[in-house]
């Protein structure tokens, strides 16, 4: 806990906030802008003592309990909540909801991309929305139920989620998934993607090997990225990722090199949709 830098914080992000901006009237006798002491407290439903405190360098380390009501009694946006309990010595709460639909932002950045093969995932791997070239390239990934909803699993439990990669790329990508994975279990181990590597424990030696290792870093950055299709055969694609760390959902879109025979390919099959 930083009690300097997190009441510096608090104190920031109380005048910042106007009344109007929660409901309160500004009234003739405010001399100055921003949010009272005991106005903060009100909102976060805790003593004016206990918020003056805060501010004072002088309370206890606040519970997480008591985070998460200054975060609302503040109005935070989900960067400044991680900051508020990295500051008061927490790690910030994950809301899985989050990751059931994808946001309107996002929604919209996909409906401009015109004909691209693009797909959004949660930060745990679930498919939220591909683009029709996309179901054409890979087949429908936004189907699926119970935990096969999530890639990771469907790799290691599922024959024909391996198909899409060449044998000889199976290895490198297992690793990735599982780097990936171990990245939200760290951040949050009791929820979804503690949910996911106790049922993949269960059922998959492969990733049980592939766990204990610990790996956090897998050296994967290829230019082009390997692809089998059905009629299509080979594809050599490049992908890159657009992240929306607030949200937990990543933009996943695919390019052929221009002119290449993977780039004629994909332009046959899309013309049949």
């Amino acid at each position: 806990m930083d009690r300097a830098l997190l009441a510096d914080f608090l104190r920031a992000r109380r005048e910042a906030l106007q009344p109007e901006d929660v409901g309160i009237p500004r009234g003739s006798r405010r001399r100055t802008g921003g949010l009272r002491r005991e106005e903060v407290a009100v909102l976060a439903g805790m003593s004016a003592d206990y918020y003056s405190r805060l501010e004072q360098q002088r309370g206890p380390m606040p519970s997480e309990q008591m985070l998460a009501a200054l975060a609302r009694g503040l109005r935070l946006s989900p960067s400044e909540l991680r900051h508020l309990f990295d500051l008061g010595g927490h790690s910030a709460p994950r809301d899985s909801r989050r990751d059931e639909k994808v946001t309107p932002a996002m929604q919209r950045i996909v409906e401009q991309l015109g004909a691209a093969p693009a797909m959004v995932f949660s930060r745990f791997g679930e498919t939220l929305l591909q683009t029709p070239s996309a179901v054409a390239l890979f087949g429908d990934y936004t189907h699926f139920t119970g935990m096969s909803r999530f890639l990771i699993y469907r790799w290691f439990t599922d024959p024909a989620q391996r198909a899409v990669y060449p044998p000889e790329d199976h290895n490198v990508r297992g690793r990735v998934f599982t780097v990936d994975l171990r990245k939200v279990y760290t951040a949050d181990p009791t929820g979804v993607a503690g949910e996911i590597v106790e049922a993949l424990l269960a059922v998959s030696p492969e990733f049980a090997e592939v766990w204990r290792r610990h790996e956090v870093d897998v050296t994967h950055h290829l230019d082009l990225k390997r692809y089998l299709h059905p009629e299509l055969g080979e594809l050599q694609l490049y992908s890159r990722y657009l992240v929306d760390p607030d949200e937990g959902q990543d933009l996943l879109v695919f390019a052929a090199e221009p002119g290449s025979p993977t780039e004629e390919k994909l332009q046959r099959l899309f013309s049949t949709m």
